[in-house]
């Protein structure tokens, strides 16, 4: 799959003729919504789990210096943490632009941290996608991170905002946060 996943998202349907539709975050999402939405709460997704496994081409690295963002990979049992924001279908365009680096809008049920669930949506950057890096020990991904910066800024920013969101919310996620201590030991 290419690069870029504008069009594929744009195909999407699940949700045409809703009005509303709930998004759940887990990475850069949690810490920059740079979009209009109704409303917004901590939630959570099973058997998913956040790692840095994604190439950002087009944000936090270049073509010939990637680096490395959170997508979301199965584990059975596992529950992943983040933010849900309630917004309408026209913001869409913009978060297809934002994640078009390899990530696919999936459908899927979103458990709110107050009660009650409700099906949504998640952009996700499988295995399958050209910018797909894979998995790596945590320092290595941290020297990556490190020595990479894009258009929208240092690799390491995204990686640190996520860690200080995550705490905020009182989320505790070892693979971040053993980025994290890698990284201010590389400093």
């Amino acid at each position: 799959m290419s690069h870029n996943t504008i069009a594929i998202n744009q195909r999407m349907d699940k949700f045409d003729g809703h009005h509303r539709v709930w998004l759940f975050g887990y990475g850069s999402l949690i810490f920059k919504a740079d979009f209009p939405f109704i409303e917004r709460r901590p939630a959570h997704i099973d058997n998913w789990t956040r790692r840095f496994w994604q190439g950002s081409h087009d944000h936090r690295g270049t073509e010939t210096a990637p680096g490395r963002v959170a997508t979301l990979v199965p584990q059975e049992g596992a529950r992943c943490a983040g933010m849900a924001y309630l917004i309408t279908p026209e913001v869409f365009a913009h978060l297809d632009h934002r994640e078009k680096n390899g990530y696919l809008r999936l459908a899927i049920d979103i458990h709110f941290e107050a009660g009650g669930s409700e099906e949504g949506l998640v952009y996700i950057a499988t295995e399958d996608n050209a910018a797909f890096l894979g998995e790596a020990p945590e320092l290595d991904i941290a020297r990556q991170i490190a020595s990479s910066r894009g258009p929208s800024g240092a690799n390491r920013d995204y990686l640190v905002d996520l860690a200080h969101a995550l705490r905020e919310m009182g989320l505790d996620d070892p693979h971040v946060f053993e980025i994290e201590q890698h990284l201010a030991q590389l400093d």
